[in-house]
């Protein structure tokens, strides 16, 4: 099993009401995905934070292994999502994969 963890910080120049609006968007759209993505065993988006943190959503996602993780990047699916509710809003982004 792989792990697929991403931390995104949204643009600057989003009011408070659209990071609301963008937050649930992503949740929607990413955690929408389950059950359409061969190889994806779990995905969950954390969009509540405690003030202490420098990241405003969170990814978190289990893959069957390395292989399904590589067919899930690019399943149109997940790029619609991507390039519709995540890539515009975001301005940082980091990542980490590893096994579990």
């Amino acid at each position: 099993m792989v792990k697929h963890i991403i931390l995104w910080q949204l643009k600057d120049e989003l009011s408070a009401e659209q990071k609301k609006e963008v937050k649930t968007g992503i949740k929607e759209g990413l955690e929408g995905l389950k059950g359409q993505i061969p190889g994806l065993v779990d995905i969950h988006v954390q969009t509540e934070c405690l003030a202490s943190s420098n990241a405003e959503v969170m990814l978190d996602s289990t893959f069957e292994d390395e292989a399904s993780l590589k067919e899930y990047a690019v399943h149109p699916a997940h790029v619609a999502v991507a390039d519709g509710r995540v890539r515009p809003y975001t301005k940082a982004r980091v990542c980490m994969d590893f096994e579990i």
